[in-house]
């Protein structure tokens, strides 16, 4: 059995390497998509363009606007001077919020009456309207902090009074919350998800059309040994995808990788083989490599990218969509990824993502046993 299944290994890898093109695009492929995606998914709003419009003109509302463009999140494009130019700048695009201070803003505040201001912002982007407005509420709370501390010291009272409660917020794993931290470990696990289906998707199927499934089917080698002979040889290729991925996110993102990188590794290829597996099951119950390839995609690319958690959250998803998640290996393995990179979880934390993968892998392989028939 162990012959036959090394036998089948070897033949494999021999196809593999003469086909050295492929070969290429297989090692070279997730570099290069991990690269343009990463750099492409970006969910750190920074730089939005803000214009203003200020009626009042006091040093007090310049304060406000200074309170707006310092940081990295508002860029002031310029000072408007009626209510046409402001529906003119958020018409054209020339900027995503405008800031409206009224008539009589310095005297409000001097007299200790509430003073408001209107902040327009263009909503075509719900995303980046929702990230603006939580922005501009933390650059107006943060003034109006200070000028509360002013005006009480002015009165001869202690600061602290002003502020009874103090929030000392911080971040725990990814302190500056930047968006690459969470995507990229994400972004590993789809590529390498859709990758895998492709791969293994051609194996027994390009056996059929070649016509060489004959030569298979009269040998004395069984089902489960051709399975594991198909597999394994792809595993090896997609694990040195891996490591190339990782190392590539790390350096270029500088996404910390502050777990167990042998952990990352073995549960990495428990992955691959249930993703592998998919893939491989695929191509034994397909009729050509033009099905199998496109059931691939359909079955990896898009529920990886949908279903997975890996942009939107699972919690938020209907109850019939969230029990389907689960289905898809690409979900547990970014759990995985991100709790090893982000927050050094160990196996006694992770065991449960593992086991599912582990039963996953075993199922598709056992499946994939079963549909191939040594028949014509």
């Amino acid at each position: 059995m162990a012959l036959r299944t090394w036998m089948i290994i070897w033949k494999e890898f021999v196809h593999i390497v003469r086909d050295w093109r492929t070969l290429a695009v297989v090692i070279i492929l997730p570099v290069l998509m991990l690269v343009l995606y990463g750099y492409a998914i970006n969910f750190d709003v920074k730089h939005l363009r803000m214009a203003v419009y200020d009626q009042d003109r006091s040093r007090a509302s310049r304060d406000l606007i200074g309170g707006f463009s310092r940081g990295e999140y508002f860029d002031i494009v310029g000072s408007l001077d009626s209510h046409s130019e402001v529906t003119e700048a958020l018409d054209s695009g020339r900027a995503r919020a405008v800031l409206v201070i009224p008539v009589g803003f310095a005297r409000d505040l001097a007299s200790g009456r509430v003073a408001q201001i209107q902040l327009l912002v263009d909503g075509s982007d719900s995303t980046t309207a929702s990230t603006a407005i939580g922005y501009a509420q933390a650059a107006i709370a943060q003034q109006s902090a200070e000028v509360t501390v002013a005006a009480l010291q002015r009165a001869g009272l202690s600061a602290g009074s002003a502020l009874p409660v103090e929030a000392r917020i911080r971040f725990w794993y990814n302190p500056e919350l930047k968006s690459n931290n969470f995507i990229v470990p994400g972004l590993i696990a789809v590529i390498l998800m859709m990758l895998s289906g492709l791969l293994t998707s051609m194996t027994v199927v390009r056996e059929r059309e070649r016509g060489s499934i004959e030569q298979i089917m009269v040998s004395p080698v069984m089902p489960h040994e051709l399975m594991i002979g198909k597999l394994l040889p792809y595993v090896v290729i997609a694990f040195v995808d891996i490591v190339m991925v990782t190392a590539a996110g790390h350096v270029l993102f500088q996404v910390p990788l502050v777990g167990s990188i042998p952990l990352l590794l073995i549960t990495s290829a428990i992955f691959l083989a249930a993703a592998l597996g998919i893939g491989l099951l695929i191509s034994v119950l397909s009729g050509s490599q033009q099905t199998a390839m496109t059931a691939a995609m359909m079955v990896t690319l898009l529920p990886a990218m949908l279903l997975s958690g890996f942009v939107f959250p699972v919690s938020a998803m209907p109850i019939a969509l969230r029990a389907l998640t689960y289905a898809i290996p690409a979900r547990h393995f970014i759990v995985i990824a991100r709790s090893i990179f982000l927050k050094g979880s160990g196996l006694s934390l992770l065991w449960p993502a593992v086991l599912v993968l582990v039963i996953y892998g075993v199922v598709l392989l056992g499946l994939s046993s079963l549909g191939f028939r040594k028949k014509l």
